[in-house]
């Protein structure tokens, strides 16, 4: 899977849509599928944060965390805007930070209370899609062309900036 660094630099637009997308409201949101031990979904909203470094989600313990704990594979969509209708998604999977300044790093920058039983996960990513619904109107997507998945790894371009389809 690749990093969030890795699909911003194959992808520049479509990274910088979504990370758009995922912080319009300032800190990120955006809601957080995991996959139950039975197999089915579970949704929960989140904040994720994007930086230049990568993708990343406080969890604290609860069902969500033991399911990203014993599986790994999510889903993020960003919490709809009010004033469109573009969609964000990203697919991969997440994995525990190890890295005690990244984790100290954006605790403090993000604000994450010390007292709670957190964990800290970066998010990599398999596939991206950025959609508006229009008449005729095809989903913008990536797939990261090491995972393996059937199907050509492929980008469609905006036919306009971003910025544009968030406006009109």
């Amino acid at each position: 899977m690749a990093t969030w660094t890795e699909f911003a630099a194959a992808t520049p637009w479509l990274a910088s849509s979504i990370r758009a997308l995922l912080h319009q409201y300032g800190p990120g949101m955006g809601y957080l599928a995991t996959v139950r031990a039975d197999g089915g979904p579970r949704v929960h909203p989140v904040s994720p944060i994007v930086t230049d470094e990568g993708l990343y989600c406080f969890v604290i313990d609860s069902p969500k965390r033991r399911d990203l704990e014993r599986d790994g594979r999510y889903a993020l969509h960003a919490f709809p805007a009010e004033d469109s209708d573009v969609e964000a998604y990203v697919s991969g999977r997440a994995h525990p930070v190890t890295s005690i300044a990244t984790v100290e790093h954006l605790a403090r920058s993000h604000r994450a209370a010390p007292t709670l039983d957190w964990r800290l996960y970066e998010l990599t990513v398999e596939s991206a899609l950025l959609h508006r619904h229009e008449a005729g109107a095809h989903p913008h997507t990536w797939r990261d062309p090491a995972a393996g998945r059937s199907g050509p790894a492929h980008e469609r371009r905006p036919r306009k900036p971003f910025l544009q389809l968030v406006a009109a």
